[in-house]
């Protein structure tokens, strides 16, 4: 007997990591629903699926009443990067909090599963390393990364509560960083910013002394685990760390983005914005336990592909004539 296909909602699924997991959705038999006010998404990271008969896009801000059938969510919808989410904070509270209320509301119309997005940053500075997920975090709820960080976990306190009081089938996993093709030349991440700045032969910038760490896991790792997640035990429903445990410092990123273009970038130096974390390194022993996931791609396997992405985007071929 053929199991039927699912009904998804992906909101945030014109976005980077929305429109991957979108693909691995559709590949495997759903109908998905892309909800996106495209502020910070694009058009041409779905293009390629538009056409689909199981692919459809609702533009509309997750803040406003959603009435869909669904048999799954997939809460993505938040400005992910410092330049975005900084550029209208109040709006990314908005959405974290209203916009995590409406999904949750339309899990327990419908008894759909829902999955939360939530985000490394919610350990904020942190004070314990690696970050495990019994760690309740050291962050500032005034600072200038406030709106992202304390909006993200909020949402998280929304998710259990929904669950403890209404009963509704939650997932909640903590993102680290993700890197890959699809993501915004100017969206302000190290891993993009860098890429841009010596695919240009500009001097790469590097905020504070470079000494700071981060730990950065591929999209396909990443969506391998985040569909492990929703498709385990039901009753693990986390919050689970998803990302890749090897440490780098920025400076020694920055000097293999380098090597990788073959450009000519130095690397200069400009002070440490507010509250940015000093190190980032996940534990990933509960998501090795539980669902039996670990990332499988090398940096410079991913790095190699991120940078053939944005040669792509920032010199595409000419065409005939």
């Amino acid at each position: 007997m053929t199991k039927p296909s699912r009904r998804t909602i992906v909101t945030g699924g014109a976005g980077f990591l929305g429109s991957h997991l979108c693909e691995r959705l559709i590949a495997r038999g759903d109908h998905v629903t892309c909800v996106d006010d495209f502020s910070t998404g694009s058009e041409a990271n779905i293009r390629h699926l538009l056409h689909n008969p199981r692919f459809a896009v609702i533009r509309q801000d997750v803040n406003l009443t959603l009435r869909l059938e669904a048999d799954e969510i997939y809460n993505l919808a938040c400005p992910a990067s410092p330049v975005q989410y900084q550029n209208d904070p109040v709006q990314t509270v908005k959405t974290n909090v209203h916009g995590a209320i409406n999904m949750l509301d339309l899990a327990r119309a419908t008894g759909a599963k829902i999955f939360q997005a939530s985000t490394s940053e919610v350990y904020g500075d942190p004070e314990v390393h690696p970050q495990t997920e019994d760690y309740w975090g050291f962050v500032n709820p005034i600072g200038v990364r406030s709106c992202y960080d304390e909006g993200k976990r909020c949402a998280e306190t929304l998710f259990f509560d929904y669950w403890r009081q209404y009963g509704v089938k939650i997932k909640v996993s903590r993102i680290f960083n993700t890197y890959g093709p699809r993501m915004h030349p100017q969206d302000g991440r190290v891993v993009s910013n860098f890429i841009v700045q010596a695919l240009q032969n500009k001097d790469i910038t590097i905020y504070g002394d470079g000494a700071q760490t981060r730990s950065f896991c591929y999209v396909s790792d990443l969506i391998d685990g985040i569909l492990s997640f929703m498709d385990g035990d039901e009753a693990f429903i986390g919050p689970v760390n998803l990302g890749n445990p090897d440490e780098i410092s920025v400076r020694d990123l920055a000097e293999r983005i380098c090597r990788m273009t073959g450009g000519t970038s130095g690397i200069i130096y400009k002070d440490l914005p507010g509250d940015d974390p000093r190190r980032r390194r996940p534990s990933i022993a509960l998501a090795r336990e539980k669902l039996g996931w670990q990332p499988t791609i090398h940096l410079d396997d991913g790095l190699a592909a991120t940078i053939a992405y944005f040669r792509q985007v920032l010199f595409p071929p000419l065409g005939p004539g």
